[in-house]
């Protein structure tokens, strides 16, 4: 296929490493306009992405899942963070990411042992493997399975062509299951995802395996928006202080009629942060108002419960994109389009400081917050 020719042909060359924007292009362009928007399946900008991952500090002992994957954008931008730490304790300059020096083994072993991603689309999955591994990792843990629908794994786990591709990474998956046999509840220390919104999930028997597939009254619903089940799933695959950053649709967070999903939320964990992104984002494939969730799940040392904490709540006030969904960048002071340390342009945000090269933003007030507040991962 035309996918194996090229990798062949680009897996010398780490073209992508230093500009990941590009293997999202690829990738968009791979999945193509087809089989897109039916699941909801939007990627996530990079720049959302990074706000996450520097939000949620990972390191090199923690592991780390996205339950609902496409491009692998959350995982690939999670090694790169913690790779450029393994670096910097050895020594290392941060050029050793983009070439093909051969990294210390810790930046390996992390990648091998650490970091997991699930999702439904099956050619999803295998785009999101090849680019990975021409992104200079060829061990990824990328697994198709239809999380909300764990009980079913072993439909596909007992498939043999499914097993020649992904029983490796499942065999590493199972041994962080909280119980033995059950696909239901894992250890994870760091989850991030960007689910699905479109849609409802319509069969009883997928939505009465969740608390969320009951209504304010405890009754059972016909249907269920996807994203309220990823949010209970998403829970369960984190460990008692466990972290989450999630995507979720504004209304989540003000419907009245949702009022329970909080609810469910804010007993389970507490909230970090709540970070409005600009409503174009997503754009030009929808124009849907989206927030970011933070929360780390209530444990004795980790996060013990408290009734009254202060909350982390930002809005971006720069929108990234134009209205029809293209990209805008720093420009100098004469006009010019400013470039960073790899030559690459800069989007024009403020969820960041990029490189040093723009003014710092909302994931270095919160890594301030973090630290007034003492949480246990900064």
């Amino acid at each position: 296929s035309h996918l194996s020719v090229c990798v062949s042909s680009l897996q010398d060359v780490k073209l992508f490493n230093s500009n990941l924007e590009v293997v999202d292009e690829a990738f968009e362009y791979l999945i193509n306009k087809s089989s897109k928007g039916e699941k909801g399946q939007y990627f996530t900008p990079r720049y959302v992405i990074d706000m996450c991952v520097r939000m949620l500090n990972p390191t090199e002992e923690e592991t780390m899942i996205d339950t609902a994957a496409g491009s692998c954008g959350f995982p690939v931008h999670t090694i790169f963070y913690v790779w450029q730490k393994i670096l910097e304790k050895k020594g290392l300059s941060r050029s050793h990411l983009f070439t093909l020096e051969k990294k210390p083994e810790e930046c390996t072993d992390y990648v091998r042992e650490k970091v997991f991603a699930i999702d439904f689309d099956e050619k999803a999955v295998r785009v999101a493997r090849t680019l990975n591994l021409i992104a200079g990792d060829g061990q990824t843990n990328v697994l198709h399975l239809n999380n909300l629908d764990y009980e079913r794994w072993d439909e596909f786990t007992e498939d043999e062509n499914w097993q020649d591709t992904y029983f490796e990474g499942f065999k590493k998956l199972r041994k962080l299951r909280r119980t033995e046999k059950s696909n239901q509840d894992f250890n994870f220390d760091v989850l991030m995802a960007n689910p699905p919104f479109a849609g409802d999930i319509k069969e009883s028997r997928i939505i009465t395996k969740y608390e969320l597939g009951k209504n304010e009254k405890g009754k059972y619903q016909n249907k269920v928006g996807r994203d309220i089940l990823f949010i209970e799933r998403n829970l369960n695959f984190l460990k008692p202080g466990g972290r989450m950053a999630i995507v979720l649709p504004q209304g989540r967070f003000n419907n009245s009629s949702d009022k329970y999903i909080r609810d469910y939320i804010a007993e389970r964990c507490r909230i970090l942060a709540v970070v409005g992104l600009h409503q174009n984002v997503f754009k030009p494939h929808t124009g849907t108002k989206t927030s970011v969730l933070f929360v780390q799940k209530w444990d004795e040392n980790l996060c013990p419960k408290k009734d009254d904490y202060n909350i982390f709540f930002a809005t971006m006030q720069k929108p990234s994109k134009d209205n029809s969904g293209d990209k805008i960048y720093v420009k100098e002071t004469d006009g010019a389009l400013k470039l960073d340390s790899h030559g690459h342009l800069i989007v024009d945000h403020d969820l960041f400081n990029h490189e040093g090269l723009t003014q710092d933003g909302i994931a270095e007030a919160f890594v301030e917050f973090a630290k007034k507040e003492k949480l246990s991962f900064f």
